[in-house]
């Protein structure tokens, strides 16, 4: 399954206004409830308000929203943060690989 969570907010610009933290803040409260319920912690999932028309917050942090600080997510392996979508996505660490074991193939 799935162990790890990124969520971008996007169209961060078409809000009311534009780029309004009011808006991404009420978004991330209605997905972490949602997350929360099918089973994930959301202080383990990185929430980065993003506009994808403009790259805002995409590769490099945006002076559109002064407001975001950053995200922070806390797991079993320790901390990250980061303040682009491009650092959340570095910041997931790939799977372990059974490397030591027999390899195994479907017929």
């Amino acid at each position: 399954g799935v162990k790890q969570l990124v969520v971008g907010v996007n169209k961060m610009d078409s809000t009311e206004p534009p780029y309004s933290e009011p808006r991404f803040e009420e978004i991330k409260k209605e997905v972490s409830s949602y997350i929360k319920k099918i089973g994930y912690n959301p202080a383990a999932v990185a929430f980065v308000p993003i506009s994808g028309w403009h790259g805002d917050n995409m590769l490099e942090a945006s002076s559109k929203m002064p407001w975001f600080k950053g995200w922070n997510v806390e797991r079993k392996e320790g901390k990250a943060e980061g303040k682009t979508l491009i650092d959340a996505l570095d910041a997931i660490l790939p799977p372990s690989r059974p490397t030591d074991k027999p390899l195994r193939l479907p017929l």
